[in-house]
Parts: C-alpha cells; structure tokens; sequence
C-alpha cells in the first residue's frame, strides 16, 4: 500500500496537478457495489482524491445506474419515473472524478490484492467486457443486501422479488397489465385477479400497500372505469411476526396498523407462510390468499457469493463481519459498509441495523478512514448514531419515531412533520451525491413537470 509520509506531503498533492502522481503509483481504492453507501463513498473520495490525483478511485457495479433502495416501492407502485430518478454510473464518475466499471464480483485475491470481476452479458446475450482483475490497495465492499425467502417453497417461481429497479419495474409492468387486462375481459373476475399479497410487513411493505392503495385508484381513473377499486382490488400483508413493522417500536406499529385498516388493507399477522402458489399463497395454518401478484420481502441476508470471499468471516445471514473501524476482520486493507457489513453496536449489544441512515453515516466515516491510512495514522472506531425511523404511508401520513441527539428520548411524529423529515432523506443522499445548486433545480424541475404528468406509471 502506498503510503503518504506526512500531511505536509498530502497537503502538497492536494494543491498540486491532478497528473501530478503517475497513475501505476497511485494508492488503488476499489469499491464495489454502487448502492447508496458505496455511490457516495465513491462520490466523495473522487471529489477528495481522485480530483487531485493522490488516489485512483474505482466503482465496480453490475449495474450501469443507481436508484435510492428506499423508493424501489414508489417504483413498483408507480408513483415515480425511474428514470427521473435514476443516475448513471458513467456520468457521475465523469463529474466527480472516479472511474466506473460495469461487472459483477466472483472472486478475491487476498494475497495479490486483486478483484475478480465477471464478464459483462448484454441482455442480448452478446459479451460487452471480457473477465478482468482489479488491483487495490483499499477495498471497500458494499453490495447491500437482497430478500432471504428461507427455502420456503413456490418462492423463485411465483413470487416478485423488490432487490433492484428491473424488479421493481417488473412488477409495476404487472400491475398495469392486470388492470388492463381486467377491464377487457368479458367474463367476471376470477377470486385471484387483481389481488395482491405482500409477504413481510416491514417499512418497504407497508409503504409499498400504502403506496398500492393510492395509485391503483389513480390508474383505473384512466378509462378503466369497469373496475371498482374498493370491490375488486385487494391488498393483503402478511407477517410471521405478531404486529406490523416488528423491528420498529410498538407504538409505531399500532398507529401504522390503524393507517392501514383505515386504508382497507388486510392485515395477516402471526402468519407464516408455507408456499407460494400460481396463484396465491398458503400459509402454515392451511388458508389460502389468492393473488394474482405475489410479493416476497420478508427477511434479509447479505449476498450468497460472499459466505465464501476469500475466507473472509461472514454470519449466519452471509455478512461480512467488520470491526469498529469498519475493517473485516480478517484483512486491514478490506472494509464493508452498508447491509452486507455485520458492524458491532455495542449499545444495543448488537449489530448495526440494514437501514438506509447507517449506510450514510458509514461512508462518511470511510472517506475519513482512507484519508487516515493515506497519511499513516491510526483509524478511528465507527459510531452508529441511530435517528429513528420513518415510514411513509404515501399521502395519507407518515410516522416514525426521532431519537437521541434530535430528541433527547424517544419522541412518536406523525403527519406533515414526519413526511418533511421522511422527504429529507432522500435530499441528504442527493446532495451527497449532487451537491446543493443541482438539487435544488432538479428537485425545482419535478416539481414543475409533476403538474403536467400522470402521478402514476401507465406502462
């Protein structure tokens, strides 16, 4: 790892050319994964580093554009344009000084330092990228974390899963066709048609039924006037769990629940679910729900492919286990961010939750890490300070509870105050990404063009 010998030396590179230290000599910083933590680490080091040519920052994606993980049920709902939304990879490296290779990650060299990244496959089936390696001096993995369906059966073929915006985009493509195809058929609906079960009732599924209720009205308002959205259209959550949102505190469950019946939702809690069927879902005790769109979201796990990275210690649920600095335990030149990281919160006794916020504060925390190792000191131990949490019921309120520093306690919000506070974290994440003069006029060009669209996806 190359080593800057002193800050006089630092502070002379910042100020110097951004040629001015030859790229094979350049402390390598690979990141992989471009989700909300790691598009932002890499985002600021590019902007610290990369810009003035002390540090050569690389983004490995699969991808090629990121969306915020917490508006894939606005996409599903179709309440947001991805695409006015969505930010390009290519793009964003350009403006802010880092590089961008598409490929997902299959292996690790340790003793080599490299990142084994896959061949690139066009949705054509033509090869894009050929199989490469990446050398790093830092490592920072963050590729998040996707839906863990416990082996239960039916799942991988007849449910929807919301892990990235192609399923998100799925599944409102769906929802659109059914509706379509509803108001065109001659016959009555079966007891399936038009029916939604949503598995898991944590923040995403509760905002997602709550988002469903608005906007299935708003898109057989457009000419599908053979639909009667309080008789035909169903929306069901079910939860193993005794209460809605059971990671969250009781008395934010019981005023969701309350939101949510008042919606019409069905609420199935204390239910497990035996097997996704074709055409519903059975649950332990022996009911069926039938449903024409099923969706999986119940549990967590980090990716399959990192139980077995280079030996690298991982938990029960495939995460990396980091220590406080944020650094694997197994390898100082490696750290982990975000869902996949399993980071001690000795608090709690416990480890850091997979929230959007602790994906934030991590890589802020990591740009001050790299600075550290760069200028040969000691790494500082990562604190999560845990704000509360926001869940969104569309335009029908918003909930949540504000801790700590922001509180002094535990103080229960609701209505246009926590929806100020819930819009504000999408705008943290964007200003991280953007800077303030670019979103404010693009938060200002939405809200203009929001007048002269539909509020809701038609295809």
């Amino acid at each position: 790892m190359k080593v800057i010998s002193s800050p006089h030396e630092l502070l002379h590179q910042f100020r110097g050319r951004r040629d001015s230290v030859p790229a094979d000599s350049q402390h390598q910083i690979v990141i992989v994964g471009g989700g909300a933590g790691g598009l932002e680490l890499a985002t600021a080091l590019g902007n610290k580093l990369g810009k003035r040519g002390l540090a050569a920052v690389t983004l490995i994606d699969k991808t090629r554009s990121h969306i915020w993980k917490p508006k894939l049920h606005e996409i599903a709902a179709g309440s947001m344009d991805m695409n006015v939304h969505e930010v390009e990879f290519l793009a964003q490296s350009h403006w802010h000084h880092f590089t961008y290779r598409v490929g997902e990650m299959i292996g690790l060299d340790r003793e080599r330092q490299e990142v084994e990244v896959a061949a690139f496959i066009d949705d054509e089936g033509h090869q894009v990228t050929p199989q490469r390696r990446f050398r790093y001096d830092t490592l920072v993995i963050a590729v998040g974390s996707q839906s863990n369906d416990f082996g239960t059966p039916g799942v991988s073929e007849n449910a929807l899963k919301l892990e990235s915006p192609a399923d998100a985009r799925r599944f409102n493509q769906r929802l659109v066709n059914a509706c379509i195809r509803a108001h065109a058929q001659p016959a009555p609906l079966e007891p399936h048609q038009l029916q939604v079960a949503i598995i898991g009732a944590g923040a995403t599924d509760v905002e997602l039924a709550a988002e469903l209720h608005r906007t299935t009205r708003a898109l057989v308002a457009y000419g599908l006037d053979r639909i009667d959205p309080e008789k035909d259209i169903r929306l069901n959550l079910i939860e193993a769990a005794d209460r809605v949102l059971p990671a969250l505190p009781a008395r934010l469950s019981a005023a969701t629940e309350v939101l949510l019946r008042k919606l019409g939702v069905e609420l199935h809690t204390s239910s497990r679910v035996a097997e996704v069927l074709p055409q519903g879902v059975q649950l332990a005790d022996g009911r069926i729900i039938a449903a024409e769109l099923v969706v999986w979201a119940a549990g967590v796990k980090a990716p399959e492919h990192l139980k077995e990275l280079a030996g690298l210690e991982t938990n029960r649920i495939n995460q990396l286990v980091v220590r406080q600095t944020l650094q694997t335990t197994l390898d100082d030149n490696i750290f982990a961010l975000g869902d996949c990281a399993a980071c001690p919160w000795p608090e709690k006794n416990s480890i850091v939750p997979p929230r959007a916020q602790a994906a934030h504060q991590q890589a802020s925390h990591i740009v001050g890490q790299v600075l550290r190792r760069l200028r040969g000191k000691p790494l500082r131990q990562y604190r999560y300070r845990d704000f509360g949490s926001l869940v969104s019921l569309g335009e029908y309120s918003t909930v949540g509870n504000m801790m700590g520093g922001l509180s002094g306690g535990n103080l229960m919000i609701e209505g246009s105050f926590a929806r100020l506070m819930y819009l504000s974290l999408y705008k943290m994440h964007e200003l991280a990404l953007h800077g303030f003069p670019k979103v404010a006029l693009d938060t200002l060009a939405r809200l203009i063009t929001r007048r002269t669209e539909p509020h809701v996806k038609l295809h």
